[in-house]
């Protein structure tokens, strides 16, 4: 989440004064509650259906939820790759001198091969089963589960093309990195 986001929800600048759609949202509350008895008193609030509960508390208990777990592992790994792609990267910049037709033909050819085997089998797993885990709300207009942070919480697998997007096979940019 960006900063100026989170500013935005929290309010951390102190009050502010309300804008032109919340005044009209005022206006017609206000209307409404005009010949209410509640106007003016204090309503309990209802308890929400996805309070806290004690099954939430006893899972808290026995640590890191395996969605959670999960995702550090797919953090973990591409990180990892992301480590050695980078090397392989410099080391092919080298070992190609001023030639840049065959860096790139290696560089494809080598991301094509590389294998991400394990950490897109975490993520097909992820995609598969975080809904459920984490208890992710369905979402009526899509048909499909809620969004997180304003983003799908599928993750795409990693291949070539990934590779290449952040590795372009350029040898003027390995060489300069």
């Amino acid at each position: 989440m960006r900063e100026w986001e989170r500013r935005k929800l929290l309010g951390q600048w102190g009050v502010r004064n309300e804008n032109a759609r919340e005044r009209r949202e005022r206006e017609i509350l206000e209307r409404d509650l005009a010949g209410s008895p509640f106007a003016g008193r204090r309503v309990r609030p209802r308890a929400l259906p996805f309070g806290r509960s004690g099954d939430r508390y006893v899972a808290s208990l026995g640590g890191p939820l395996p969605y959670m777990v999960r995702l550090r592992e797919i953090e973990a790994e591409t990180l990892a790759h992301e480590r050695a792609l980078e090397q392989a990267w410099r080391d092919l910049s080298a070992v190609c001198g001023g030639d840049d037709r065959r860096f790139e033909r290696r560089w494809r050819a080598l991301a094509g091969r590389w294998n991400f085997t394990a950490v897109n089998e975490l993520i097909d797993r992820h995609n598969r089963f975080y809904p459920v885990e984490s208890q992710l709300p369905m979402d009526p207009l899509t048909r499909d589960f809620a969004l997180v942070n304003g983003e799908p919480y599928r993750r795409p697998p990693l291949d070539a093309a990934w590779i290449l997007k952040r590795f372009p096979p350029q040898l003027a940019r390995a060489a300069a990195a």
